[in-house]
C-alpha cells in the first residue's frame, strides 16, 4: 500500500514536465469539468458563503467555478507544482488552496464542509488505497452537507485497466457505508473519440 501511495508522485512529475504547457496535462481542460458545469448550471447552484472543498484541484478551474458560485472555497492537490501554476492562473483568487496529502488532511476540515467536490481523484487511485480514500474523502462532509463525486464508469464485471481507472456504482457505494446517502446519479458518455462513460453523483449527509 505505501508503494502505491508513493507512486502519486508521478502526477507531480506530469505537472513539472507540462513546463507551464496545460495542453501537456492530459486532465486538465482549462475550463471546470463539463459535468460540473452542468450540475452548477442546471440546479442553479448558490454558494451563499457555504463552505466548499475540492479534492484534487489540479490547476484550479473546478475551484474557481464555485467561487464565482459564491462558496468560500478551499482546494488541494498533492502536487505542489500543480497549486504554484494555480497560483500563477489565479492571482487574485479567493480559494483558499494547499498543498495536502488526502490521507493526512488537517483535523479542522474533518466535517467542516457544505460541499466536498472529488473529480477524477478516485479513478486515478489504485484499488489497494481507494477504499481508504473514499472513507476519508466522506468524512470531510458536514452534517446536512453534500459529496458530488464525478468519474469514468463501468459495469461491475467490466475490466478496469488503469490508470485512470474507471469505477463501478458496487465499489462507490463504500461512500455509503460512511455515513452518505445517493441522492442524484447521471450515467452518461462524453462526446470524446471514442466516447467515454462518465457518472456524476451527489450524496447528503443526513
Amino acid at each position: 500500500m505505501n508503494q502505491d501511495r508513493a507512486a502519486l508522485s508521478r502526477y507531480d512529475a506530469t505537472y513539472q514536465a507540462a513546463a507551464r504547457d496545460a495542453d501537456k496535462v492530459p486532465w486538465a481542460e482549462g475550463r471546470p469539468k463539463p459535468l460540473l458545469a452542468d450540475w452548477l448550471e442546471a440546479a442553479d447552484v448558490r454558494g451563499d458563503g457555504r463552505r466548499a472543498l475540492v479534492v484534487g484541484s489540479g490547476l484550479g478551474d473546478d475551484a474557481e467555478a464555485l467561487a464565482a458560485r459564491g462558496f468560500a472555497v478551499t482546494a488541494f492537490d498533492l502536487s505542489p507544482t500543480a497549486i504554484a501554476w494555480t497560483h500563477e492562473r489565479f492571482p487574485d483568487s479567493a480559494v483558499s488552496y494547499h498543498v495536502a496529502d488526502l490521507f493526512d488532511l488537517p483535523a479542522d476540515w474533518q466535517g467542516a464542509f457544505d460541499l466536498v467536490v472529488e473529480i477524477y481523484t478516485f479513478q486515478s487511485l489504485p484499488p489497494t488505497i481507494r477504499p481508504e480514500a473514499m472513507d476519508r474523502v466522506a468524512a470531510l462532509v458536514a452534517p446536512g452537507g453534500e459529496l458530488l463525486v464525478i468519474c469514468r464508469g463501468r459495469e461491475e464485471h467490466e475490466p478496469a485497466p488503469g490508470p485512470p481507472y474507471p469505477l463501478s456504482r458496487a465499489e462507490l457505494r463504500r461512500l455509503e457505508a460512511g455515513g452518505l446517502a445517493e441522492r442524484e446519479a447521471v450515467d452518461r458518455l462524453d462526446d470524446e473519440t471514442p466516447p467515454v462513460r462518465r457518472f456524476r453523483l451527489l450524496y447528503r449527509r443526513g
